[in-house]
């Protein structure tokens, strides 16, 4: 495999990923693309006045929000990218929640550290780990000291109207 430079950690003002935009047709969107019925309208939470709006669900709002912000990390750094830039292995972890109160209703602002890594790098990675492991030669500690240089570091925040 050929020796890859690691990715810088992004900050806040610094992104690859373009903001998704909403048409009022986000729940169709969802449905399309992830075969889901999730009872939201609204936008992809970006920012207050672009808030997902969750009408209804039977799960924990934390559950929900969580499985909605890995949607929105998968459309935008997978499902509308060139292939030779998409991402997989996307996860999230939330780091902190904070419900605001004011005359537009109650939120959720949620910020999540997100982690991915190109799909191609992954796939080559898991090739390399697939024939190495094993083998005297195949240094096991190196093949995860790259595939944690290659790992793309994100924050990411949400928003939520819940009422």
């Amino acid at each position: 495999m050929q020796e890859q430079k690691p990715l810088k950690k992004l900050d806040s003002k610094m992104s690859l990923f373009q903001t998704l935009k909403s048409e009022g047709d986000l729940k169709e969107v969802i449905k399309s693309a992830f075969d889901s019925d999730l009872d939201i309208i609204g936008a992809w939470g970006y920012t207050e006045a672009e808030a997902t709006h969750i009408l209804h669900t039977d799960m924990p709002y934390t559950q929900f929000e969580h499985i909605f912000a890995s949607m929105r990390a998968y459309v935008e750094m997978n499902m509308t990218r060139e292939e030779a830039e998409r991402y997989g292995s996307i996860n999230l972890t939330e780091k902190s929640r904070e419900e605001i109160k004011n005359a537009q209703g109650t939120f959720h602002k949620v910020s999540y550290a997100l982690t991915a890594m190109k799909e191609s790098l992954y796939t080559a990675f898991i090739k390399e780990y697939k024939e190495g492991h094993g083998e005297k030669e195949f240094d096991l500690n190196l093949h995860f000291k790259k595939r944690k240089e290659a790992t793309l570091h994100r924050e990411v925040t949400h928003w939520f109207k819940i009422d």
